[in-house]
């Protein structure tokens, strides 16, 4: 019953329905409610004993009952937390500790690890010497400050999960009930099914359209591809080749707008910008992402001589829309909604679901399948329930960060290294950093506790904030699938009864790019939308040549006298020049103008050659 109360109520406080009805309810009040359950609900995840899930329930029930009592007691606390009295410390206590449990039963014990770890640091770090030590707080107050003030566990993250992320969400359940996930890969069957290696480019396509609903990667997978890997495998892609391919693409959902990932929603209120400057700043390298993976895909179908699909295996772009037309509608209203109004996004996303369904229910005569409607609820529980205990635990992690002194200390030990190897010593340490935190744990998660350390630097030292926000963003993003801990190579290969690491390495060579713009647009913003048209154009159009140098890259070595493995290092490098000198120079620098024409008139050679030694009749293309 939690899972599904949980969304419910989220959607009645969106729709700010209390305050219509005069019910003197803030904000901190129903997240402490929805937290409640979902802590209930982690706790009732995974039962200690089969035969005796009375513990479980007692502690579930327990645990809701502590965030209740915050709830219940929020306006009266306010001037009496100050004198730190057990009735507000004990519920904490026990609120907090029944958190974290909640947290490592439902997300694994690596979070959970931090969350500790951290705690730990909160009580006891004024016993550690040097810079590393916390001013440390009585621990009533740390337990308070923790539990019922707005900088802990019922602050920001939790508060845009709730008003944001989960509208969201339900817009995208709303699309899978419209059988949104069919109409997509019949979108991407029709687009390119035909093409070389047609199933592959499917899942690329698929993956791209599939996550501006899901915004989550392991979802992307599951979804797309459980159609798309067998028919890559059907097709001649070998499983790792499939499995990579389709982790790769489905990990680019979190950074497809209109809707990307948890993290966008909560950097935009981090940054107090509206999102719609957030998917405009995503959206050019989202399309860089998706057009060199699409390239890349391409090369391995030619190295593989793959053909397309049948065309009696391809459904028509005509037959498609006929029987989608309302996706289409319901993506353009949010589109209005979100960009022509100045509606809140959540709100934008809550109207466009009612367009959705109000559409679907005429076209299906209002003969809904209530058994569907309630397991797509309970679904989005489920899924709503463990990003309500990451925000939690992000709360304690930012409480924690801030209260001892941690973060600005290290923020300053960054500064010091940066002022002496300079910004890429940096940037080059903050992305290792964001891909081993990120190995295990979600990218939101890896986000937050970065923003709060290493953000701060980098914009001090000239980095526009959201170059340096969408640069955290990115690198916690590719530890997904970058081995040793990649979930979402995992999942992929499993699917694809492929070996994970195989799969990971490849899914790092297909995604290359990601681990590269990062690094352009911290030192020209014209990647995302900071600049002059002709800038943004420019910069554009060289790492497009890039990208296609990248793809090339991936072929066999069109000349006899070049081993492969040489052919294949000099393509790749001379990609990687073009975006360095992009970067380093600007998009209209003279240097990069030179360097991206040399780039062209090598691609322009290697295709030549390619076509020559090719037998009449046949192509690359």
């Amino acid at each position: 019953m939690a899972l599904v109360t949980m969304p419910v109520l989220g959607v009645i406080w969106a729709l700010n329905l209390p305050q219509m009805f005069g019910m003197p309810l803030v904000t901190q009040q129903m997240v402490a409610i929805i937290l409640g359950l979902a802590v209930g609900a982690g706790l009732l995840a995974h039962p200690y004993f089969t035969r005796h899930v009375w513990i479980d329930i007692i502690l579930a029930l327990v645990g809701i009952a502590a965030w209740f009592w915050y709830a219940y007691n929020f306006k009266p606390w306010m001037v009496s937390m100050a004198f730190r009295t057990p009735d507000i410390w004990i519920p904490g206590l026990v609120g907090l500790l029944l958190l974290a449990e909640a947290l490592r039963k439902t997300m694994g014990i690596i979070i959970a690890a931090l969350v500790w770890v951290i705690a730990a640091y909160g009580f006891f770090g004024d016993v550690i010497p040097g810079m590393l030590q916390a001013s440390v707080f009585a621990p009533t107050r740390t337990i308070i400050y923790l539990y019922a003030d707005t900088n802990g566990v019922p602050g920001l993250v939790v508060t845009v999960i709730v008003t944001l992320v989960l509208p969201f969400m339900v817009f995208g359940k709303v699309l899978e009930i419209a059988n949104g996930m069919t109409f997509f890969n019949n979108l991407a069957l029709a687009a390119v099914g035909h093409r070389r290696g047609g199933p592959a480019k499917v899942a690329v396509v698929a993956s791209a359209f599939f996550g501006m609903m899901s915004g989550s990667t392991v979802a992307n997978i599951m979804s797309t591809g459980i159609f798309t890997i067998p028919m890559m495998v059907r097709t001649g892609m070998t499983r790792v080749q499939a499995a990579a391919i389709e982790a790769t693409a489905s990990n680019g959902g979190q950074i497809a707008p209109p809707i990307m990932g948890a993290t966008a929603f909560i950097m935009a209120e981090v940054l107090q910008v509206p999102y719609s400057e957030i998917v405009l700043a995503a959206s050019i390298p989202a399309f860089l992402y998706f057009l060199t993976l699409f390239f890349k895909v391409d090369a391995m179908a030619s190295k593989n001589n793959l053909k397309g699909l049948d065309w009696t295996e391809i459904p028509t772009v005509k037959e498609t829309l006929k029987d989608g037309w309302e996706i289409l509608i319901s993506l353009a209203a949010l589109m209005y909604l979100l960009f022509a109004t100045a509606l809140n996004p959540g709100l934008c996303a809550l109207i466009a679901s009612a367009v959705v369904m109000a559409v679907y229910a005429v076209k299906i005569r209002f003969r809904f399948d209530l058994a569907q409607l309630w397991s797509a609820l309970v679904n989005l529980g489920q899924e709503f329930g463990p990003l309500m205990l990451i925000g939690g635990a992000a709360g304690v992690i930012i409480g924690l960060l801030n209260s001892t002194g941690f973060a600005f200390q290290l923020s300053l030990a960054l500064t010091h290294m940066a002022s002496a190897y300079g910004l890429m010593a940096l940037l080059i340490l903050s992305a290792l950093v964001a891909i081993v935190l990120g190995m295990g744990m979600p990218t939101a998660a890896v986000y937050i506790v970065l923003v709060t350390v290493v953000a701060p630097t980098m914009i001090d030292l000239g980095v526009e904030p959201i170059a340096a926000h969408m640069f955290l963003l990115y690198f916690g993003l590719m530890s997904m699938v970058t081995p040793p801990i990649a979930i979402g190579s995992i999942v992929a290969a499993r699917l694809a009864k492929a070996n994970m690491w195989t799969a990971g390495f490849l899914c790092m060579r297909l995604g290359v790019v990601a681990y590269i713009l990062p690094f352009v647009w911290v030192y020209n913003p014209a990647l995302l939308m900071q600049g002059t048209t002709a800038e943004i154009v420019a910069t554009v159009f060289n790492t497009v040549v890039a990208a296609y140098l990248l793809k090339l890259s991936m072929l066999h070595s069109p000349f006899s006298f070049v081993p492969n493995w040489l052919y294949e290092a000099t393509v790749m490098v001379a990609g990687l020049a073009v975006m360095a000198e992009t970067a380093a120079f600007g998009g209209l620098g003279i240097s990069t103008l030179i360097v991206t024409a040399a780039a062209m008139a090598l691609a322009a050679f290697i295709l030549w050659s390619i076509n020559k030694s090719e037998p009449a009749g046949t192509t690359q293309h």
